[in-house]
């Protein structure tokens, strides 16, 4: 059994026996490996968010949360495909990077047979120009977007004026490979779109912002048009 797999089938051993925990021997025996190799394994599998944990003292050992884990999930081959693909575009530029990564991660250990090894030839095939990225400004507005908190902007317009400026998050605009903030602009008193790469400092006030329909924020602009990726369909909520 290679590493993908032993982490999956950890995974799946942990939430048959949850609430109750298993020891680093147990899983020794079961996986037919050595305990250094299965507490090798669980820290990685903390590391990747995973939601194990050691439980200490005697009738501990390692458990799992079932509620916070998902079940087995059976990909074809194309579906893994495409998973490859739409993980390799969510570069470091993008929203959320480190957070798809992490998932990354989580899905390859899901998969096995020919899913995985369609995925894992795929992703070989893949490669990519990183292009710069400020962490510190991609996380804020990650923050911002979770907690709905004001946001403190400095950007630079397409002409290269910058300008300070106080800004409630509404949500993400994508087009033609750049990524949008779309939020209410309390310096212009009017919906703004600020290009992602073009904030070169961000921080959060702390403040709960208003808020804010994205699509009322983009009337009238030229992505008045914008329409949500089909892709997201199943994870947006029901009108």
């Amino acid at each position: 059994m290679n590493r993908t797999a032993r982490l999956y089938a950890l995974v799946e051993e942990l939430r048959a026996a949850a609430p109750r925990p298993l020891t680093v021997a147990a899983l020794a025996t079961r996986f037919e490996t050595s305990t250094r190799t299965v507490q090798r394994d669980l820290q990685a599998l903390m590391q990747t968010g995973v939601p194990v944990r050691a439980i200490p003292g005697r009738g501990g050992g390692w458990s799992i949360d079932p509620q916070m884990t998902l079940p087995p999930i059976r990909f074809t081959t194309d579906e893994a495909a495409a998973l490859a693909v739409a993980l390799a575009a969510a570069d470091t530029t993008a929203p959320y990077a480190g957070a798809a990564r992490t998932a990354a991660q989580k899905i390859a250990a899901t998969m096995t047979g020919p899913a995985s090894t369609a995925a894992q030839e795929l992703a070989a095939r893949i490669v990519t120009l990183p292009a710069p990225t400020d962490t510190t400004v991609r996380t804020a507005v990650e923050q911002a977007l979770t907690t709905n908190t004001v946001l403190q902007l400095t950007y630079t317009d397409a002409a290269g004026h910058e300008s300070d400026r106080a800004v409630e998050p509404a949500g993400l605009l994508t087009a033609g490979g750049r990524w949008y903030l779309i939020g209410w602009c309390r310096t212009r008193r009017a919906g703004r779109g600020f290009r992602l790469d073009r904030i070169t400092a961000a921080t959060s006030t702390g403040e709960q912002a208003q808020p804010h329909a994205l699509t009322e924020l983009l009337r009238g602009s030229t992505a008045a048009h914008a329409v949500q990726p089909n892709a997201l369909a199943p994870l947006a909520p029901p009108p």
